[in-house]
C-alpha cells in the first residue's frame, strides 16, 4: 500500500501539505482560487474526505495507485469541498475555471497598446449550442464605459 495513502505516515501529512502549498501560496501565473475564509474548513475537510476515499479501495488498488493519481484525486477532492463552502457564484466560478480572468482583474486592450487597461466587473457563463463561454464585463476607467468580451471554456 502506498504510504501517501494512510493518514498516520509522514509521507501523507507531507503530500496533504505540498498540495496545500501549491494551491494556497499561489506562484507565477498561478493564483489560489480558494477565498482565505474558507481554507481551515477546506483543509479540515478534504483530508477528511480523502482519506475516507482512501480507506475505501480495494487492497489491489492501493497497490496499484502512483503519486500522480493520488495527488490528483486529492485535488478533485479539494476543488468538490471549496464549492460546497463559498458563498457566491461567482468564488464557485473562480474554483471551476482558476486560471481565467477574475472579478477586480484588470485587461489590457491588445489591439490597442498604451491604453488603460480595463477592470473586470462582473462574470457569467453562456451556452451557445454545444458551446460554453465565460462572458466578462469590463469597464474603461478614464471614461467609466462598459464593454465585454468572452471566453471559449472546456465542454
Amino acid at each position: 500500500m502506498k504510504k501517501e495513502l494512510d493518514s498516520n505516515t509522514l509521507e501523507s501529512s507531507e503530500l496533504v501539505e505540498q498540495i496545500f502549498e501549491f494551491w494556497f501560496k499561489g506562484k507565477d501565473h498561478i493564483r489560489s482560487p480558494f477565498p482565505e475564509y474558507i481554507r481551515p474548513e477546506l483543509k479540515r475537510l478534504s483530508v477528511q474526505r480523502f482519506f475516507t476515499w482512501a480507506s475505501m479501495l480495494k487492497e489491489e488498488v492501493k497497490k496499484e495507485i502512483n503519486d500522480t493519481m493520488i495527488g490528483e484525486k486529492f485535488e478533485e477532492i479539494i476543488f468538490e469541498t471549496a464549492l460546497d463552502l463559498v458563498q457566491t457564484e461567482d468564488e464557485k466560478l473562480t474554483i471551476h475555471y482558476p486560471f481565467m480572468p477574475r472579478t477586480g482583474d484588470s485587461l489590457d486592450n491588445k489591439e490597442i497598446p498604451g491604453e488603460e487597461a480595463s477592470i473586470v466587473r462582473d462574470r457569467s457563463i453562456v451556452k451557445e449550442g454545444d458551446s460554453i463561454f465565460l462572458k466578462v464585463m469590463l469597464e474603461y476607467p478614464p471614461d467609466k464605459k462598459t464593454w465585454e468580451t468572452r471566453f471559449e471554456l472546456p465542454a
